[in-house]
């Protein structure tokens, strides 16, 4: 066991710190006028003379004084009340020293003047409904996942390629979009108890609508099921049956767009003066008289211009939001897909009333209706409560975790960006997920989707190369503050160079045998005890959030409530070990996973404090006395 600390590691343990959890605030939902106790913990060895509250108030900044709440010989804590002002109120603390000032923001801690972006938030929207919280999403490729014996009678339409259930998807070929393989949700029924071992509570379908590819994102009408699935009859037996297991199901919608061939657009196309002309954008171009999302031809972009459009699409229970949220179908919420451009066209930009409206619909029909956006960038503008409730976050969890785990000289391009996955030390990941995080208020950055991929990017497996390294990613997933998503099969280890390659059919039969040559048994026992871990442990899933120290190929922070302390430690690779503060552990550590796919990582306690063990690829993941 290696205790020595080197220059490389960080300690984190060392700054100020403040975030939005019960330790350091008053809980929420807030309402506008009320007054919020706030709290700063400072480490021992700060000469403080003064501690304060910067917050914002009509846009202008207002000193607040604190008082000295509680100290002891390692920290002090500092407690101030501020006003909930405007619906979101920015705030940050003033350290004032002796020679100058340090600032306190969700990015950090500095001894210069920082723009407000990183500051800390409170707000009077409704947060994403509690039972989020206590999630594990599981999302479904609906061809890929399951085909149940009575798709073997159903016709197939002409563009889809028959395939066979063992054979790998093309990933990037002419028959990419028309391969078809039948999966459907009487398939999804059938498997259900997979997801429940595994400790899903959440499902979460690509479209269901009928189209003219397998991913279903170029609908041809919202009005009904596609028949390939089994129709209406089997997403109203496939939620039945998931909610009498105390599971919730989410659908998908595409707000921006339709398929070419969607009913709206026929008519459009064929009646110029007909209502439905107006819920696409036109112009001349190449040719083609219509505006398409990012010039994909068989998607055409809707116009949110068009007050008819609005009742289609999101306005109250008879709109393609509102019909599947009622019985018998009684989705539990949606995912609306590119909903960064949804609503958005040169100089229209509907998006944020887009998602207002669809909120109020959701809620209107389910009061615990999630609402969840896809947005592959910096989201925290779009996602302020009062619409899009959460996200799929890419941003601030997908990217800097990837920069971090991926596999050295990897040739896999970076989520989009014309270069290959960098290969970044924990430092740069950390400081990354910081600036992302700090744009969102606590109780929305805590109901994020984080997720290692989605059916839209390459496989975490052969993102990392190493199953001992998919294990430190995972650890991540289910450890770190928001809600973990995961694609179907990344818990038995499925590959995939892009995200149409990591498309792949569930193999059953090697499931049911517990393993082979497609099934990694080994890994999906590892998800398995992490989300048990997850569930077993309330700082995991509503505790605060403390980095406590980086290497260049370790990390550890720690998941703290007010009755519970938990230390998680993951390495990509061999480091040289670290020791924290003796106080933050008095007793023996309850171990609550260690690997199974590669190391665990070990600390040991004494009077000198808790050190921590250089192994590599490896993780721990332990409650603190």
């Amino acid at each position: 066991m290696c205790v020595q600390v080197s220059e490389n590691v960080r300690n984190l343990l060392r700054q100020p710190h403040h975030d939005g959890s019960e330790l350091y605030a008053d809980p929420g939902p807030y309402q506008q006028g009320q007054e919020v106790r706030v709290r700063l913990r400072v480490p021992a060895g700060y000469g403080e003379r003064s501690v304060w509250i910067r917050q914002l108030a009509d846009a202008e900044p207002v000193r607040v004084p604190t008082t000295l709440l509680r100290e002891d010989a390692t920290e002090r804590w500092y407690e101030g009340v501020i006003v909930v002002h405007n619906p979101v109120t920015n705030y940050r603390w003033l350290i004032d020293e002796p020679g100058g000032y340090l600032w306190v923001t969700g990015r950090g801690v500095f001894d210069r003047d920082v723009t407000d972006a990183g500051d800390f938030l409170l707000t009077t929207h409704a947060p994403a409904p509690a039972w989020t919280s206590q999630a594990v999403v599981y999302q479904i490729f609906p061809d890929r996942f399951a085909r149940s014996a009575a798709a073997d009678d159903r016709g197939l339409p002409t563009w889809a390629e028959p395939t066979d259930w063992d054979v790998a998807p093309e990933g990037r070929a002419p028959n990419t979009p028309t391969q078809f393989y039948g999966g459907d949700l009487t398939g999804i029924e059938e498997h259900l108890d997979h997801l429940q071992s595994l400790g899903v509570n959440t499902v979460y379908l690509t479209p269901f609508f009928p189209s003219e590819s397998n991913h279903r994102y170029d609908g041809t009408t919202f009005e009904q099921v596609d028949p390939l699935l089994g129709g209406n009859e089997a997403l109203a037996s496939l939620s039945q049956a998931v909610h009498e297991r105390g599971m919730r199901i989410v659908g998908d919608l595409t707000t921006n767009h339709t398929g070419v061939s969607h009913e709206w657009f026929r008519t459009a196309l064929a009646s110029p003066d007909s209502p439905e002309h107006g819920f696409y954008y036109w112009r001349e171009h190449a040719g083609r008289n219509y505006v398409s999302w990012l010039g994909v031809e068989t998607l055409p972009k809707l116009n949110f211009g068009s007050e008819e459009l609005w009742e289609r699409t999101v306005d109250g229970p008879d709109s393609a939001i509102g019909r599947w949220m009622q019985e018998p179908y009684s989705l539990d919420g949606w995912r609306i897909d590119v909903a960064n451009m949804t609503g958005r066209y040169a100089n229209d930009d509907y998006t944020h009333e887009v998602a207002r409206r669809t909120q109020q619909t959701i809620r209107q029909l389910n009061p615990e209706g999630l609402l969840v956006s896809e947005h592959f960038h910096d989201a925290a503008d779009d996602v302020r409560g009062d619409g899009w409730m959460s996200n799929m976050n890419y941003s601030a969890f997908t990217r800097p975790l990837w920069a971090w785990v991926a596999e050295e000289g990897t040739e896999l391009d970076f989520l989009g960006l014309p270069t290959t996955i960098p290969r970044r030390p924990a430092h740069g990941m950390v400081d990354a997920m910081r600036e992302f995080d700090s744009r969102y208020a606590w109780a929305t950055k805590v109901r994020l989707w984080n997720m290692l991929g989605s059916h839209d990017t390459a496989r975490i497996r052969t993102v990392t190369g190493d199953p001992a390294v998919v294990e430190v990613a995972a650890t991540m997933l289910f450890t770190y503050p928001g809600v973990p998503a995961m694609f179907m099969g990344d818990e038995g280890g499925f590959t995939g160079w892009n995200g149409e390659a990591g498309r792949k059919t569930m193999p059953w039969d090697e499931i049911a045998a517990g393993g082979g040559e497609r099934w990694d048994a080994a890994t999906f026992r590892a998800y398995q005890s992490l989300i048990a871990a997850r569930q077993g442990s309330r700082a995991l899933r509503d505790g605060g959030m403390r980095w406590a120290f980086t290497a260049d190929d370790a990390v550890g922070f720690l998941r703290e409530t007010d009755d519970e302390r938990v230390l998680v430690v993951v390495a990509r690779a061999a480091w040289e070990g670290t020791t924290l503060p003796a106080h933050l552990a008095q007793a023996e550590p309850q171990l609550l996973y260690g690997g199974t796919l590669g190391s665990t990582t070990k600390i040991a306690v004494d009077v000198r404090g808790v050190h921590i063990s250089g192994d590599g690829p490896a993780v721990g993941v332990w409650r603190l006395a």
